[in-house]
């Protein structure tokens, strides 16, 4: 019977599979976010596309198509992806494997299950909005649900994490200290971070201030945890790394600030629009363009270093070109997405904001080109990871002894 690698080898970072589709739906989603008017709503939904298809240009036709079609396949394999590990992961439970990594530094892959649930409903919403005709009508009823939904996740991620440094921190020597030499303890962080940007986009959508408050506060919180879960994941595993060298199945993780900063600064922004149409606060357009230019700037400080070790061990002749095969290799995915996804923001909330540029000039497309070449190669990485890992093959002969 044939089978796939990623079947035979299954480990929660598969999961990771889930959140890069989730991610690419929503950087096709950036075409809509940026180039569809949407007077009096902060996104666009189904009317205001529809309204942009029957009056826009052939380009606007075009990117709608392309948008549509993009949110479509990439939600549709981000849910698939999600079911797919939400069984295998039902039955890797169920082995001395499972024991072991709850044992094990591995532990905190665990996280990877809570960060897809989280990317799935962020995508489930953007699907809403673009493809169900009166959702805006009805909205502030889903909100409360979104809000729900978003605290249940957090509180599993919560869970699993007391639960990893409760092992850890009550005894010693029972964290590898050699095996922390790379930033995947960082998973954590991640998947707070993206329930707390889930938290965050009622405000950012509501008109109820309760909801926007609330909203607020408890993005706030899960903002807070996973800024200081990450800054001392970092500061401890680049001293092991100093140490012990980049682990080469791990190195990816070296990119996951990357994401990090993304979904913070998409976070940031929502509660700072929240606070602007409700409780009247104040930010500029300069303010914003600098915060987000720092943001890009992080970004490219550990692209820099992420990509140097990672040619210099092979990482993508092995992993990626060759016929090696790991689950963290879909780590890769959501630095480049996340690349994508913050430049939308910089060129259309920073540059064309603040007056720097005019919108759709030479120079915004220009920079555009670049996220739009980022979201591609991303694309394209997704279908060779999921050849690679996804395919049917004859399973391995196990030799007899």
């Amino acid at each position: 019977m044939k089978t796939s690698k990623a079947s035979e080898s299954y480990v929660p970072l598969y999961f990771l599979t889930s959140v890069g589709a989730g991610g690419l739906a929503v950087t096709f989603f950036m075409y809509l976010m940026f180039w569809v008017p949407h007077p009096g709503r902060s996104v666009p939904v189904f009317e205001d596309i529809m309204a942009a298809w029957a009056t826009g240009g052939t380009p606007l036709k075009f990117a709608i198509f392309a948008a549509v079609v993009g949110i479509a396949i990439f939600v549709f394999l981000n849910l698939k992806s999600l079911i797919w590990n939400l069984s295998h992961y039902a039955e890797f439970k169920k082995t001395e494997r499972y024991t072991n990594l709850r044992n094990s530094n591995a532990e905190t892959t665990l996280l990877a299950m809570p960060l897809a649930l989280a990317m799935s409903v962020n995508a489930l919403f953007i699907a809403g909005l673009v493809f169900v005709p009166k959702l805006w009508t009805i909205v502030e009823y889903l909100f409360p649900l979104a809000l729900i939904a978003f605290a249940l996740i957090a509180y599993s991620a919560l869970r699993t994490i007391a639960d990893f440094l409760g092992r850890v921190l009550s005894k010693g020597g029972v964290f590898d200290v050699t095996a922390h030499n790379s930033f995947a303890q960082l998973l954590p962080s991640f998947a707070l971070i993206m329930a707390a940007v889930g938290f965050s986009a009622p405000a950012a959508m509501s008109t109820q201030p309760a909801v926007v408050a609330i909203s607020i506060i408890g993005s706030t919180l899960l903002g807070t945890a996973a800024l200081i879960y990450a800054l001392l994941a970092v500061v401890t595993a680049f001293n092991s790394m100093l140490h012990y060298g980049t682990s080469e199945e791990a190195g990816p993780t070296l990119l996951i600030i990357i994401p990090f900063v993304t979904i913070f600064s998409i976070m940031f922004m929502r509660q700072d629009h929240g606070l602007h149409t409700t409780f009247n606060s104040h930010s500029t357009a300069a303010d914003t363009l600098m915060f987000l230019a720092k943001g890009l700037s992080v970004q490219l400080v550990f692209l820099g270093l992420g990509l140097t070790v990672l040619r210099r061990q092979g990482y993508f002749k092995d992993f990626v070109f060759g016929n090696k095969t790991s689950a963290g290799s879909y780590a890769l995915v959501c630095p480049g997405v996340a690349l994508s996804v913050l430049t939308h923001f910089f060129v259309n909330k920073g540059l064309v904001s603040a007056g720097v540029i005019e919108k759709f000039d030479i120079t915004y497309w220009a920079i555009t080109a670049i996220a739009i070449g980022f979201q591609l190669a991303m694309v394209a990485l997704v279908f060779r990871l999921n050849t690679q890992h996804y395919g049917f093959h004859e399973p391995t002969a196990v030799p007899a002894e």
